[in-house]
């Protein structure tokens, strides 16, 4: 089984916490009760690199301490620990989690108040609008497209020596804002106009990962990096 449902969003999550806790922790809770309850042997649980919050050294790894410093970050947490404890506590039973960094790429949505930086850069971009940049545009990200992570995701529900491990799920390639708005510039070959405003509550400073683990265990190599990624977003948002 794969648990990708969430009610995501840092920003949504600062607001509403409550609802956050109810969505990410009790229904995790949920969905590992009703797997147990019926027999399923493995369960896949997406987390987010929000648990590491901003503490220890770049790149992020699975061994290092989790902070993190917003509600979502918290849930996802509390949520994973869940799967982890099921994993050792319950026989037969099976949890993996996969950390995923900053997954962009076909059918997301420019179109919500907590909609993701990729469509709404290219949105703005390729209408000659500016992009809204938080801080000074240089916080790293690990920009991971989609194709990546389903890789990830199918080759976590059967890989041997999976259970109860933590992995992260990147491109392993750190990028700033700063780039990724001019990386779609040049690809829609539009100029990028800046608008900048106060970092958010909640925001991660620099945020990249090692993703050793995940490939010397599920064997998962990103073979998609961030412009290849780009353009095939693109072209589906242009449709």
């Amino acid at each position: 089984m794969y648990h990708l449902g969430a009610l995501g969003s840092v920003p949504r999550s600062v607001q509403d916490p409550l609802t956050s806790n109810a969505v990410n922790v009790e229904g995790t809770l949920n969905v590992l009760l009703a797997a147990r309850d019926e027999g399923v042997r493995r369960v896949v649980y997406s987390s987010s690199s929000s648990v590491y919050g901003n503490s220890g050294d770049l790149p992020r790894t699975e061994a290092m301490p989790t902070d993190p410093i917003s509600p979502y970050g918290v849930a996802k947490l509390a949520a994973e620990r869940y799967c982890v404890s099921f994993a050792r506590v319950y026989h037969d039973f099976e949890a993996v989690v996969l950390r995923y960094f900053n997954v962009f790429g076909e059918r997301q949505s420019p179109f919500s108040q907590y909609a993701a930086v990729v469509p709404l850069f290219v949105t703005a971009i390729a209408a000659g609008q500016p992009v809204t940049i938080y801080g000074d545009g240089e916080q790293s990200r690990d920009f991971t497209y989609v194709g990546n992570v389903v890789d990830a995701t199918l080759r976590a529900g059967s890989a041997a020596d999976a259970s109860g491990e933590i992995f992260n799920i990147a491109a392993g390639s750190p990028g700033s804002v700063n780039l990724l708005a001019d990386t779609i510039g040049r690809i829609l070959d539009q100029p990028v106009e800046r608008q900048h405003a106060e970092p958010r509550p909640g925001d991660v400073r620099d945020s990249w990962a090692d993703v050793g683990a995940a490939e010397r265990v599920l064997g998962y190599r990103p073979g998609i990096g961030l412009e290849d990624g780009l353009r095939r977003t693109i072209d589906s948002l242009r449709g």
